[in-house]
């Protein structure tokens, strides 16, 4: 029986999508940007080598030509001889916004055709009555930051006076999104999950997509987020991919953050691990276990959280060079009936003004040793993905989305 395995390479966008205007994204680009720079000989302490971008495997199975059909150019470093092993596509967003859940859930068969709630990006961020909730319901003594923030960038400006005072720092994005930050050691890590599940609870009233935790440690003005990090999101509004899957007896396998993405819905068996060798390591143990039938659905965060969001464009193309060296390493232990989808969820450009995500075409890019190869075209939503891998494992059709074959 045929296995199927996706591969998100978190926020790993191909070109603007047609509706890009709308989102002050005409021009973005996330792999085209990273191509140009390393094409134009830059060097920096991640990519110490100069040079053209180097992923010969990913290429081989047919990135570079999905690209070319987002954007109609050829990357340095992505031109192809002769026809690609794999398959390969376009995909463009039906959801609304250009945030994980919805990224996520329309490639598993559900787009989110309705508009989430947002908070301020000024300050203060957050209604009054919210925080007042939060404060009176945890027992905390109140809350630092309150306004749009990069994570990272607010952790270092506030975390002496987190450490000091014991209010949490609390801040958003242009996303759906309640961050909390807390030390793991002076505020404590479960006591953050629970400030987490009853902020969770509050959000509900203003529809917002997720709640995240964002554990970190260090002191004195050098802090570091940890990998304890965990999304509290809110659940699909409809079946997916993976309740499909587990209604027909089937096991589905998430590895990283799919299942915080989806609530925990429609999985049998959930693991972690952090950084990006880390994840690629428990990939390749997961492919060995995956039962006959099953979806492992992977996520490389680190892609947006460490390298998107912080606008590294250096450490993003080393990161996928390294991924792309690895990559051999799962492809050798397909079986003759598997199918692995490389694919992203947005895009999140690291040389695209501010550190938000990107409105972007996706990479499908599909591989198997009896699946189809040759160009899918454009598509016109990320759906196709999860009626792709209904098809091959044999479950009735999903609600959304044209099977690639």
């Amino acid at each position: 029986m045929a296995r199927a395995f996706i591969l998100v390479l978190d926020s790993f966008g191909i070109g603007a999508a047609p509706d890009a205007e709308k989102f002050g994204d005409v021009g973005a680009d996330t792999f085209g940007h990273i191509a140009e720079w390393c094409a134009a000989g830059n060097i920096a302490e991640d990519r110490p080598v100069a040079g053209p971008i180097s992923i010969p495997n990913m290429v081989k199975l047919g990135l570079g030509k999905a690209a070319e059909l987002a954007t109609g150019k050829v990357h340095a470093g992505t031109a192809l001889d002769g026809e690609a092993e794999g398959f390969y596509a376009a995909c463009a967003e039906r959801s609304f916004g250009k945030d994980t859940p919805s990224g996520h859930w329309e490639m598993a068969g559900l787009p989110v055709e309705f508009d989430w709630g947002y908070f301020k990006p000024d300050f203060p961020s957050f209604p009054d009555e919210l925080i007042s909730a939060l404060v009176e319901e945890t027992g905390i003594p109140g809350v630092l930051g309150n306004k749009a923030a990069s994570g990272t960038v607010i952790i270092e400006e506030l975390g002496d006076e987190h450490v000091a005072s014991g209010k949490p720092i609390v801040y958003t994005s242009a996303d759906s999104v309640f961050q909390i930050a807390a030390h793991e050691e002076t505020f404590g890590l479960d006591r953050l999950y629970e400030v987490c599940e009853v902020a969770r609870r509050l959000v509900d009233d203003y529809n917002i997509g997720r709640v995240i935790a964002r554990p970190f440690v260090g002191g004195y003005g050098s802090y570091e987020r940890t990998g304890n990090r965990r999304d509290l999101a809110t659940p699909p509004h409809a079946a997916t991919l993976l309740d499909y899957l587990e209604k027909a007896g089937r096991e589905v396998i998430s590895v990283g953050k799919i299942a915080d993405i989806f609530a925990h819905r429609g999985l049998t068996k959930k693991v972690k691990a952090n950084g990006l060798e880390g994840l690629f390591d428990l990939s390749l143990v997961m492919q060995q276990q995956a039962a006959e039938g099953s979806l492992t659905f992977v996520n490389f965060v680190d892609f947006d959280q460490s390298f998107g969001h912080r606008r590294n464009v250096a450490g993003y193309a080393a990161a996928l060079e390294y991924f792309d060296h690895r990559l051999p390493e799962f492809l050798s232990e397909m079986r003759p009936d598997d199918l692995v989808v490389l694919t992203a969820d947005h895009g999140c450009d690291p040389t695209w003004p501010g550190s938000d995500h990107t409105r972007e075409f996706v990479p499908f890019v599909a591989y198997g040793p009896t699946f189809i190869t040759g160009s899918g075209g454009q598509r016109e939503s990320f759906a196709d993905i999860g009626q792709t891998i209904a098809k091959h494992l044999g479950i009735q059709p999903l609600s959304e989305g044209k099977s690639a074959q």
